[in-house]
C-alpha cells in the first residue's frame, strides 16, 4: 500500500509547511534530514517574513489576488470557486510562457497537470504582507464567499466617511487595479506602480524585518548567503545579531549534514561518495577553524530566546540534539578527528533513527539502497535566495518610469 500524507485543515500556515515538506521530498538533494528545520524556519520567518521555499517571483503576490478579485467581481458561486480559480491559474501559465517568460514561471513543465497551485504556495505570504484580508485557508475562503456576496449588499459608512461592505474585504482595497488584459496578457516584471505597492505592503506589514530594510535601504546583490552582503555593516544592530546567530547555526549544522552523508556513503560502500564527503568535511573543518572563536563564544541562551520567540513549537528532543551537536563541535581541539568520533556518529545515528524509525537508512539496508548519494548536504541560507529575487524584482520595477 502506498504511503500518503494527510492533515487537519487548522491553518494556512500548517498547509504551507506541509506543501514545503512535500516539495522537499520531491527534491532528494536538498531536503533537511536531521529534524532541525523548525529552527531554520524560525530564522527564515524572522528575517524574511511571508516568503517560502515554494516562491519564485514577486509578481505572484499580485497575480493571485487579481484572479480571486475577478472571480468575486463575476460573483462566482462557492461551489465553482475552486474549479474556476484553477482554470485561471493554468491559463496564466500559458500566458507567461507565450510571453517568453522562463525564469520563475510556476508550472512551466507540468502545465495543466500542476498539482500545487501558486495560490496555495503564496496564500500564507499574502496574509503576512496584508494583501489577503480574509483570515482563513483558501478552502474556507471558497466556502465563505456566498455570505461575502450577501454582505456586499449592506453598505455602512466608515469612520473616514467612506462606504464599505459590512463584511469587510477579502483583499487589500488599495491593491493595484487589475489590468484589463489580465490574464490573457501578463509579465513577471513589475511596473513602477506595482513595485511601489509591494514595497509599501512589506514596509507596512513587516516593518521591523530585514526584508523591509533591504528593499528600502539597499540594492540587489547576488551573494549566496545574507551574511556576505556587501552592505552588512549598515544593517540595523538587531538584524546583525540575528544573522550572526543564524550563521553560527548554519555553519555548525552543515557539518552534521555532511557527517550524516559520509556515514551513509560508508554504509553503502560508495567509494566516490566517501571521497566527496570526506573532502567536504575537510573544507568544513577549515571553515569552523576560521570561526572557532565566534562558535566558542556563541551565546546559546540568546540564540534560543530568538528562536523560541518566533517558533515556540520546537520540541525538547530537537533542543537537546542541537545543544549536543554544538557541544561536540565546541569540544574538539582538533576538528579533523570529528568525522571518526564515535560520540558524534552515535548522536547522528540516534537522531536519524528516532526521526525515521523503520525507514532509517542507517538501520534499514532496504532504505539505504534507495539513497541517491545526497541527503540534505547543504548549508542553510534561510530563504535568502527567495528574498534576493523579490528584492531584485521590486528594485527593477521601481526604476521604471
Amino acid at each position: 500500500m502506498p504511503s500518503t500524507f494527510s492533515w487537519v485543515d487548522f491553518s494556512e500556515d500548517d498547509r504551507q509547511r506541509m506543501m514545503e515538506i512535500l516539495h522537499l521530498f520531491r527534491d532528494r538533494e536538498t531536503r533537511e534530514e536531521l529534524g532541525v528545520g523548525t529552527v531554520r524556519d524560525a530564522f527564515s520567518e524572522i528575517l524574511f517574513p511571508g516568503t517560502s521555499t515554494l516562491h519564485t517571483r514577486a509578481k505572484y503576490m499580485l497575480f493571485i489576488p487579481w484572479i480571486f478579485l475577478k472571480l468575486e467581481g463575476n460573483r462566482t458561486p462557492s461551489e465553482k470557486m475552486e474549479e474556476r480559480s484553477r482554470s485561471y491559474e493554468i491559463r496564466l501559465i500559458r500566458t507567461l510562457l507565450e510571453a517568453r517568460e522562463t525564469d520563475g514561471v510556476i508550472g512551466k513543465v507540468a502545465k495543466d497537470s500542476l498539482k500545487i497551485l501558486p495560490s496555495t504556495m503564496y496564500w500564507s505570504g499574502l496574509g503576512r504582507w496584508g494583501i489577503r484580508r480574509f483570515e482563513g485557508t483558501k478552502y474556507q475562503y471558497f466556502n465563505a464567499i456566498k455570505s461575502f456576496y450577501s454582505s456586499k449588499k449592506r453598505l455602512i459608512r466608515s469612520d473616514d466617511d467612506e462606504y464599505v461592505t459590512q463584511g469587510g474585504y477579502n483583499w487589500d482595497p488599495h491593491i493595484v487595479p487589475i489590468p484589463k488584459s489580465f490574464p490573457d496578457k501578463a509579465s513577471l516584471d513589475l511596473d513602477k506602480t506595482e513595485a511601489d505597492y509591494l514595497l509599501h505592503r512589506i514596509s507596512t506589514s513587516c516593518s521591523e524585518s530585514l526584508l523591509s530594510f533591504l528593499v528600502n535601504k539597499t540594492k540587489p546583490v547576488d551573494v549566496d548567503f545574507i551574511w556576505f552582503h556587501p552592505e552588512f555593516g549598515s544593517f540595523r544592530e538587531k538584524h546583525k545579531k540575528i544573522i550572526k546567530h543564524a550563521r553560527n547555526f548554519s555553519d555548525t549544522f552543515y557539518g552534521a549534514s555532511l557527517l550524516y552523508n559520509l556515514m551513509l556513503a560508508q554504509e553503502a560502500k560508495m567509494e566516490e561518495k566517501i571521497l566527496e564527503y570526506t573532502g567536504k568535511l575537510n573544507d568544513w573543518v577549515l571553515l569552523i577553524k576560521n570561526r572557532f572563536g565566534e562558535i566558542r563564544a556563541w551565546d546559546l541562551k540568546e540564540f534560543w530566546n530568538i528562536v523560541y520567540y518566533e517558533n515556540s513549537g520546537i520540541n525538547r528532543l530537537t533542543y537537546r540534539f542541537v545543544e549536543n551537536w554544538i557541544d561536540i563541535v565546541r569540544s574538539f581541539s582538533d576538528l579533523s578527528k570529528l568525522a571518526n568520533d564515535e560520540g558524534a556518529r552515535l548522536l547522528i545515528k540516534k537522531r536519524e533513527v528516532r526521526l525515521k524509525g523503520k525507514r532509517s537508512r542507517l538501520k534499514n539496508p532496504r532504505m539505504l539502497a534507495q539513497w541517491l548519494g545526497a541527503s540534505g548536504a547543504f548549508a542553510f541560507s534561510f530563504r535568502w535566495q527567495i528574498a534576493r529575487q523579490i528584492i531584485k524584482d521590486i528594485f527593477k520595477g521601481m526604476r521604471k518610469r
